[in-house]
């Protein structure tokens, strides 16, 4: 495991987005990251397109999600 040395704005950036998703900074920026890369590896895809694929890979569908949701 390394440090990656980040500027303060994007730290700021980092604690304010994990708030807002539950995750700790350490979690956002590795989810960060993790979608950065895909996108690079998959330019035709949107973001949306990743994640449901992400998600499928991991067996969770939209179905199920939304029959929690209901």
């Amino acid at each position: 495991m390394g440090i990656v040395n980040i500027d303060d704005e994007l730290h700021e950036q980092l604690r304010r987005a994990s708030k807002v998703s539950c995750r700790s900074i350490n979690a956002q920026a590795a989810f960060w990251i993790k979608v950065g890369m895909l996108c690079e590896t998959n330019p035709t895809l949107s973001f949306n397109e990743i994640m449901e694929r992400e998600l499928s890979s991991a067996g969770v569908s939209a179905q199920s999600l939304a029959a929690i949701q209901a």
